[in-house]
């Protein structure tokens, strides 16, 4: 594609009758957001019957676009023109029916009309002065959030029985990546001051504790906090604990590292690992802890959505004992990127070492006391107004509708472990926890199991009518098959099973 700019004088006219640069034109806006929105309806509209993974090379965008920016305007339909035939054909579509890699990115209605509001207002609160509403939004979508997964009052701002404020609060960050970092770096500063350690001269002797199947995330928010990589512990898991977190070697490794001088400082544990969706067990970690006063933080990125549900909250049981967990709405709540929630038990813990408060930004209500700027329960200090997308959708669509969302993909994922199990060629691996299916080619005469289960995969991703992503449990190549992309219906699971049977026919009578 040649340059915009190649004919300059074409776009005079378009120039011309503009009286001065307007970005914000009114008319300009209601008509572009028009042409936004009919794309969209026409790309959910289509995205079923696009190829899921694109058949594009790296580089080809810097091919199909100008590499250099233009200087002269363009209409607006000229971008839109490009976004159709360049980026379209270049994209993984996470919102396809039959997206079932990696946890769905889930998406809805009332989280697109969130969020393109709140993008529209552009508002950085990062003080509550600085937007009372955006702050106050966000508290309220946080509070409303833990008491639809029944979190105890002592992680709210507003208790709601006593109606104070508690010392507990949340914050809604971009990823779970921050929420374990901001935690990681309370939990350090909280050890040095009990150990009475000057400055961070005791940083080598903390120590911190994850599973095996822990996100990896957290051992690089680990190195980012400052803890001495050789204090980081991994502990093996196996499958006579389904690939969770042990509680008893857990303490055993805590104990040894006391006898060594060493001081427990923060456990991850996770309900919903990303390989296999294992449950750590919360309440157990909880316990295995307290002798140590080790901060403990719950991951539950993926499953505690499903935890709104009362069949599937016991997998927090327990959680009236740990000191923080975190959950990404973005995942399987209906909520677009970016939001993820962070709770934890004191505020005070978590603001005491990420405050900051520059001339600037002191104001009368912040020195009060009456409220906490959330900019000091996150690493930086600008922040969007994510608030508004989540607390949309838990008005719009209600507990109700939320649980039957949640239900409606683990019956599909059950439909789909069911016929895995039925068919002799195959195996689950671990049993199924929520809507994720880990299984794969059973070993079959003299073949290499691992090639034959990596070859089905290439051969359905290649096809662009599904996408499956892989994990590696207990030495095993294992296919992951997760259900919840929010278009997803049973005629998708079915056929993607259709077509997993047909390529494994394939793949066993040796047909390329």
């Amino acid at each position: 594609m040649g340059s915009l700019d190649s004919n300059p004088a074409s776009f005079d006219a378009f120039a011309a009758d503009a009286e001065g640069f307007q970005p914000l034109n009114a008319d300009d806006v209601r008509s572009y957001l028009h042409k936004s929105v009919d794309f969209i309806y026409d790309y959910y509209k289509s995205v079923e019957s696009l190829p899921v993974l694109p058949g594009v090379e790296p580089g080809y965008l810097s091919r199909l676009l100008q590499s250099a920016p233009p200087s002269a305007a363009a209409p607006f339909d000229i971008a839109m023109k490009e976004i159709r035939d360049a980026v379209v054909p270049g994209m993984t579509h996470w919102a396809s029916p039959n997206f079932f890699a990696f946890f769905p990115a889930t998406n809805s209605a009332a989280a697109i009309a969130g969020e393109l509001i709140a993008s529209a207002m552009n508002t950085v609160g990062f003080t509550w002065q600085a937007n009372p509403a955006a702050t106050e939004m966000e508290v309220l979508a946080l509070d409303w959030l833990a008491q639809l997964l029944r979190l105890p009052e002592s992680f709210m701002m507003n208790r709601t029985t006593a109606g104070a404020r508690g010392t507990g609060g949340g914050v809604i960050l971009g990823t779970t990546s921050e929420a374990m970092l901001v935690t990681l770096v309370a939990a350090r500063d909280a050890a040095l001051h009990r150990m009475g350690s000057n400055g961070v001269a005791g940083i080598t002797r903390l120590t911190v504790y994850a599973a095996d199947q822990t996100h990896s995330t957290f051992f690089k928010a680990c190195r980012l906090a400052g803890f001495d990589p050789a204090n980081i512990r991994s502990i093996p898991t196996s499958a006579d604990t389904n690939y969770g977190l042990d509680p008893t070697r857990l303490l055993e490794v805590m104990q040894a590292d006391v006898d060594a001088g060493l001081v427990p400082t923060y456990i991850c544990a996770t309900v919903g690992t990303t390989s296999s969706n294992a449950v750590d067990p919360v309440g157990a970690v909880a316990d295995a802890a307290a002798p140590f006063g080790a901060w403990v933080h719950v991951d539950a990125a993926y499953a505690g959505s499903a935890c709104i549900c009362p069949e599937f909250r016991h997998h927090l049981d327990g959680v009236e004992r740990v000191d923080s967990i975190s959950m990404s709405p973005h995942k399987w709540l209906m909520t677009c990127l970016d939001c993820t929630c962070l709770w934890v038990r004191d505020a005070h813990l978590l603001t005491d070492s990420l405050e900051t408060n520059p001339e600037y930004l002191k104001n009368d209500v912040t020195d009060s006391g009456a409220v906490t700027d959330l900019k000091d329960m996150q690493v930086g200090v600008g922040r969007r107004f994510r608030g508004l997308k989540l607390w949309m959708v838990m008005r719009t669509y209600g507990a109700t509708k939320l649980q039957e969302h949640i239900r409606s993909d683990v019956a599909m994922a059950k439909m789909f472990e069911e016929c895995v199990r039925a068919d002799d060629r195959f195996e689950v691996v671990v049993p199924r926890n929520f809507a994720l299916v880990c299984f794969r080619i059973k070993p079959h005469d003299g073949m290499i199991e691992e090639a034959a289960n990596r070859e089905l995969m290439e051969r359905l991703n290649r096809t662009g009518k599904a996408y499956l992503a892989h994990t590696v449990i207990g030495g095993k190549f294992v296919l992951r098959f997760a259900v919840g992309s929010s278009l997803q219906e049973e005629r998708h699971v079915r056929s993607a099973w259709d077509l997993i049977r047909k390529k494994t026919t394939e793949i066993m009578s040796g047909k390329m």
